[in-house]
């Protein structure tokens, strides 16, 4: 019972340390919050923790030791086409809504909010498409302890990581609804916006970056 215990602290506290730190994810979360409210932020964090979870019982079956250096440079050109795609819808939306009308606050509050399914596919292809997702798990669950571990091991600390990551996808998206329900507004969809693009954008020219290195 101790080892099972010491198996899943150390999971949960991996996850919620790697899921907390400002990434893609994190701020689509934070941007559909702003606008839209705990659900469809939510379905984003749920959707990038199904793709973990995928990704965890890939790498712990041995999927991860077939995937070679031509695959891994494929997926990271497609997430950073992802990144970089998202960024500019961002960005955009900002833009449009700075040269909005005035009326654009009655206009906000008509406006029909975004689809939990296509949060959570977009968070699963996110999380999917990441390289650093694939490291991730290849660095946690491919260390050589925990190769010495039985398969019933590797998966409860795999199970454990994708606990705590969405335990914060959890804390955050109720923080941001919170938030939302106290000062929400247009501008706070503006800023969101224009932030989420400018924070993709960023990282999908480091992963360009990156990529051309490779």
């Amino acid at each position: 019972m101790t080892g099972l215990v010491a198996l899943v602290a150390y999971g949960f506290v991996l996850g919620w340390s790697v899921a907390w730190p400002p990434g893609p994810i994190n701020a689509e979360m934070v941007r559909r919050g702003l606008a839209s409210g705990f659900r469809p932020a939510l379905s984003i964090g749920l959707g990038a923790c199904s793709g973990d979870a995928l990704w965890a019982i890939a790498v712990v079956l041995g999927a991860g030791l077939l995937i070679g250096p031509a695959a891994r440079l494929v997926l990271a050109w497609v997430s950073t086409a992802l990144l970089l795609l998202l960024a500019a819808i961002f960005v955009l939306g900002a833009w449009n809504g700075w040269h909005a009308p005035s009326d654009g606050p009655t206009q906000a509050a008509v406006s029909p909010s975004p689809s939990l399914r296509g949060g959570y596919l977009l968070g699963f292809g996110m999380a999917l498409s990441s390289p650093w997702n694939f490291a991730f798990w290849l660095a946690v669950i491919g260390r050589a302890e925990n190769q010495l571990r039985e398969l019933s091991g590797a998966l409860i600390i795999a199970g454990s990581v994708v606990l705590g990551a969405a335990l914060w996808c959890l804390v955050l998206c109720t923080a941001v609804a919170r938030l939302r329900v106290t000062f929400g507004g247009p501008l706070w969809q503006l800023v969101a916006k224009g932030a989420t693009g400018l924070i993709m954008l960023a990282f999908g020219l480091r992963g360009l970056w990156l990529a051309t290195l490779g």
